[in-house]
């Protein structure tokens, strides 16, 4: 399954082992665990960038993790060196986002800039709260950052096209 990099998504990360027969625990970056459950195989990337294909017996909800089963794993000392992996799947195993959604993926690197036309930086990372999501943008000349939260009446556009995120900021978000 070798794959263009730009076609490999991250979905998760292997946070842990459960049991001792060679179950992981993935905090699942979408929380979606009906891609996991429809595909037979994945990639898993080493903190060193290597990859390994694997493939998935079960995957199962257990709590806020999902817990996988990988086929010729039986054993905690087996999986246990797994720990800290992400699971990459193909763009074309994941269902197409809903029109108002986006793959962090996508949003990673895009260009944000204010309805007043002010160039905040690029989309860096994607942190989870709980209520909602949280952009986290950084300009590259100034080492400025910002907490963007990703709300409906902040986010005012997402242009995949021409790599472009326009915000309508709240009062005094630009000020921290």
């Amino acid at each position: 399954m070798e794959a263009p990099a730009d076609n490999l998504i991250a979905v998760g990360r292997i946070a842990g082992t459960h049991g001792i027969r060679g179950q992981l625990r993935l905090h699942s970056y979408s929380g979606n665990i009906e891609s996991l459950q429809s595909v037979e195989h994945a990639l898993l990337r080493a903190p060193n960038g290597e990859c390994r294909q694997i493939t998935i017996s079960r995957a199962a909800q257990h709590g806020s993790k999902v817990l996988l089963t990988l086929q010729g794993f039986d054993n905690i000392n087996q999986v246990l060196h797994l720990v800290g992996y992400e699971l990459l799947l193909e763009r074309e195993q994941l269902p197409e986002p809903a029109d108002d959604e986006y793959y962090w993926h996508d949003l990673i690197g895009l260009a944000v800039v204010t309805v007043d036309g002010q160039q905040l930086g690029s989309l860096e990372d994607v942190m989870e709260t709980g209520a909602n999501d949280v952009y986290l943008v950084k300009n590259r000349q100034t080492g400025q950052e910002y907490l963007i939260p990703a709300i409906a009446s902040v986010i005012s556009d997402i242009d995949l096209q021409t790599g472009t995120m326009t915000i309508t900021p709240l009062e005094g978000l630009l000020d921290l």
